[in-house]
């Protein structure tokens, strides 16, 4: 193998390693995986908010959405209710406790990479995405849908890698 390509497979790795790597540091400390969190913070951020808002917010589908809520709900870190204006809406809202957890957990992998991401020219940050969107080709990923989530596995897995990693393995390698 030429030099050239190793370079790439080892840049490639590593940023698989590091996704796998802060997924697990979440998972240790707040017990959550990073969509989770996700969802907490949009939340927060937003105030009332509905599942649809929240989907389009993250660019999750609304019944991943739903199911990262039931799971948060069933850990009494969220709770919903239907809205007294449009019986048709509900509305997420966070508990106490999520509030809690939010403020001790690190911030997201994705939101460190936006950040720097951001502070680079704008023909830097093209030529980046061009090259990401031709790997991606190469690799006959084009077609995956993927959310701009940094976070290794199914989006609205049940818990973490850390709560059943043979469970979580067997799933990943399927």
């Amino acid at each position: 193998m030429n030099n050239s390509i190793e370079e790439v497979l080892v840049a490639l790795r590593r940023v698989i390693r590091a996704t796998d790597l802060h997924s697990k540091h979440l998972a240790k400390t707040t017990g959550l995986t990073a969509p989770q969190i996700m969802v907490l913070q949009t939340i927060r951020n937003k105030g009332e908010v509905t599942i649809g808002e929240l989907a389009n917010e993250i660019s999750l589908s609304q019944a991943t959405v739903t199911t990262i809520l039931d799971r948060l709900e069933k850990r009494e870190l969220v709770y919903r209710e239907r809205s007294k204006e449009d019986k048709r809406k509900v509305h997420a809202y966070l508990t106490e406790q999520a509030n809690n957890t939010l403020k001790e957990a690190p911030i997201p992998l994705q939101e460190h990479f936006a950040r720097q991401f951001s502070d680079l020219q704008e023909w830097e940050q093209t030529m980046i995405i061009s090259s990401l969107q031709r790997v991606a080709q190469m690799m006959d990923a084009q077609h995956i849908d993927a959310s701009p989530i940094l976070d290794v596995g199914i989006l609205d897995r049940q818990g973490t890698a850390m709560d059943k990693p043979d469970a979580y393995a067997d799933k990943q390698e399927k």
